[in-house]
C-alpha cells in the first residue's frame, strides 16, 4: 500500500488547485474549458506531468494551506499566458478579481 503513495497529498487543498488548472486547460468536458483551454492556456510541462514540482513551486512562492477561503488563490500575472512559474503567484480573490482580461462585453460591433 505504501508503495503507491507518491505524495499524500491526494486530499488536499493544493493538490486540488493542480488537478483543476489541468482541467480547465486540457478537458473539454469542463465548463471553464472555453476560456482556459479553448483559448491557448496551457500548463508548463515540468507542473503539467509532475504535482510534486507544482507544490514545490507554490511553497516556495507564498502558497500558505493555512490561508482562509479567498486568501490565498492561483493567479495568472498575464491572463493571455499559461500557467508556468514566471507568470504565477498567489493572491487574495481580491487581486484576482482586478487582474481580468479586458472583454468586449460592453462593445456594440456597427
Amino acid at each position: 500500500k505504501e508503495a503507491k503513495i507518491k505524495h499524500g497529498k491526494a486530499h488536499s487543498r493544493i493538490y486540488g488547485v493542480w488537478c483543476n488548472m489541468k482541467n480547465r486547460c486540457y478537458n473539454p468536458n469542463v465548463r471553464s474549458y472555453k476560456t482556459y483551454g479553448a483559448r491557448g492556456i496551457t500548463v508548463c510541462d515540468e507542473w503539467k506531468s509532475s504535482f510534486i514540482a507544482f507544490y514545490e513551486w507554490a511553497l516556495k512562492s507564498g502558497y500558505d494551506e493555512a490561508a482562509g477561503y479567498g486568501e490565498c488563490s492561483l493567479d495568472r500575472i498575464d491572463n493571455d499566458k499559461g500557467y508556468y512559474p514566471e507568470n504565477c503567484r498567489w493572491v487574495s480573490f481580491k487581486v484576482q478579481a482586478n487582474n481580468r482580461r479586458q472583454g468586449n462585453r460592453y462593445v456594440q460591433n456597427y
